[in-house]
């Protein structure tokens, strides 16, 4: 549970060799000495995540196994997780594919990579971890969306669409979860400076993971339910959102 000033004390992260998903957490553990539970299909693949975590000032970083789409895994996995463990203040949903859209439009097992990670994967094991954080009665959820579901573009639209579903369902996760003590928090970066997106032409208005953990680390503590990285995303997204499909369709982004 949260010490007396509200701090997280206790991190879990799926997708623990995620950029961002590392600049969160030690945000996190540089204002307390967290326990942190970095899940990752490779768990070796931690190892350097969970020495900058150290340095940062975590009491404890494990590195367990977990498989977005071993989707019969994942009951089991929170379930053994939290009893081992214990209570988690805060879990960051944090893996994600970007995948071939090229590939993606041609070849059925490509596009299903892409969705059963980022949306099926994402569902199946936030029901459990959901049930789980209700029932110890706190604790922040974090879902690392995308402003690529906002309004999903030509280019990208198994991913964007993928990330539509995901934060669509966090949306309607956020509502049930009111008065039970736990958070929900959706986060809507544009184009990260990332390993995923390395070798790609940068977006407007990109950031780095560092702005993007700075932007997580004062949603939560204020309590927000979206957050937007920048914040200008917000606005930008706002027109696209309502420009009319034929105009939208003659866009350079599109």
């Amino acid at each position: 549970m949260k010490n007396a000033l509200g701090e997280v004390q206790s991190v879990l992260v799926l997708g623990g060799t995620s950029d961002i998903a590392l600049a969160i957490t030690r945000r996190l553990v540089a204002q307390r000495g967290a326990r942190v539970v970095l899940a990752a299909r490779k768990p070796e693949a931690c190892d350097a995540a969970a020495t900058t975590l150290r340095a940062a000032g975590a009491s404890e970083v494990h590195a367990i196994a977990f498989d977005a789409t071993d989707f019969a895994s994942h009951e089991g996995f929170v379930r053994t997780t939290f009893d081992r463990f214990g209570d988690f203040d805060l879990v960051l949903v944090a893996f994600g594919v970007l995948g071939d859209q090229a590939r993606a439009e041609h070849d059925p097992a490509a596009a299903l990579e892409i969705v059963q990670t980022n949306f099926t994967g994402t569902v199946s094991v936030t029901v459990p971890l959901a049930v789980r954080l209700r029932a110890q009665g706190h604790g922040t959820l974090v879902l690392l969306s995308s402003v690529a579901g906002e309004r999903v573009r030509r280019s990208n639209f198994v991913y964007g669409s993928s990330k539509a579903g995901a934060d669509g369902y966090y949306q309607g996760l956020a509502a049930s979860l009111v008065s039970s003590g736990v958070h929900v928090l959706i986060v809507r970066p544009g184009f990260v400076h990332t390993k995923m997106t390395a070798g790609m032409k940068a977006a407007p208005l990109s950031v780095t993971p560092d702005a993007v953990a700075d932007a997580v680390v004062r949603g939560i503590a204020r309590g927000r339910e979206i957050v937007w990285v920048p914040p200008a995303m917000r606005y930008v997204m706002a027109v696209l959102r309502h420009l009319p499909v034929a105009v939208f369709r003659r866009l350079p982004i599109s």
